[in-house]
Parts: C-alpha cells; sequence; structure tokens
C-alpha cells in the first residue's frame, strides 16, 4: 500500500454532541475539552495509519476560530499531513454544526505531533 492509501485509510472523523457539562460560563465548549478531543482524534489517526504504539510529544498553534456553542454537533477530522523517521504530524479540525439546520463551519484547527514508540518507551521508525 502507498503512503497516500495509508494516510486516506487512516482518516479517523469522530462525531459529538456538545451538552451543557462540557462548556462553560458563556454556553461554550470548554477550550481544554476541544484540545483533549482533538489528541485523542490525532492519537487515532496517527495508530491507524502506523498500526504502532504512539505518543503525542507536542502540539502546534491551534487556532479557535469560533465559538462552539451547547446544543450542537462537532465533528473532528483527523489527517496525517507529514510522516517523518520515527514521528508523524496529524492535522485536526473541527466543524460545528447545527442540530436544525444545514450550517456548517470550522470552528478549531491545530497540528499535533506523535512518535512511534517499542515496549520499552524508546522511539523507534514509523512503518510505512
Amino acid at each position: 500500500m502507498t503512503i497516500e492509501e495509508r494516510i486516506n485509510n487512516s482518516e479517523t472523523r469522530i462525531f459529538k454532541t456538545v451538552f451543557p457539562d462540557t462548556t462553560n460560563h458563556y454556553d461554550t465548549l470548554f477550550g481544554g475539552t476541544a484540545m483533549r478531543l482533538m489528541d485523542e482524534v490525532a492519537f487515532i489517526t496517527a495508530t491507524r495509519f502506523s498500526r504502532q504504539r504512539m505518543v503525542t510529544v507536542s502540539s502546534d498553534r491551534i487556532d479557535f476560530k469560533k465559538p462552539i456553542p451547547s446544543g450542537t454537533f462537532i465533528e473532528l477530522i483527523g489527517r496525517v499531513i507529514h510522516v517523518g523517521n520515527t514521528s508523524l504530524k496529524v492535522n485536526v479540525e473541527i466543524y460545528v454544526e447545527d442540530m436544525y439546520s444545514d450550517s456548517r463551519e470550522q470552528a478549531i484547527m491545530g497540528n499535533f505531533t506523535l512518535v512511534a514508540i517499542d515496549e520499552n518507551k524508546a522511539p523507534v521508525p514509523v512503518r510505512r
């Protein structure tokens, strides 16, 4: 399988509902909750690509473009954008959708770097 095919096959899409218990006093999704969900999607994406143990080592700039209100759906999309020797970079986007209309907008975007590790937690080459 080519790297392009592996990237396409590892793309990860997860939908969630934003409930009041995940929002702040402005009734919008906590930034930390969004980042946790993004890190999880990055981990799933990297693991699906490599089929190896992966750990997050960094997150690049995360842009919060639009608040995500309670009572909406969100879709998180993870995609491998770079394959290094022992690491992968995964772009994660969050789109917000109104439940009762066709409104859909990108709300958050960020990149995460994950490293493949062995059973001793030492970096190993990413399987291609």
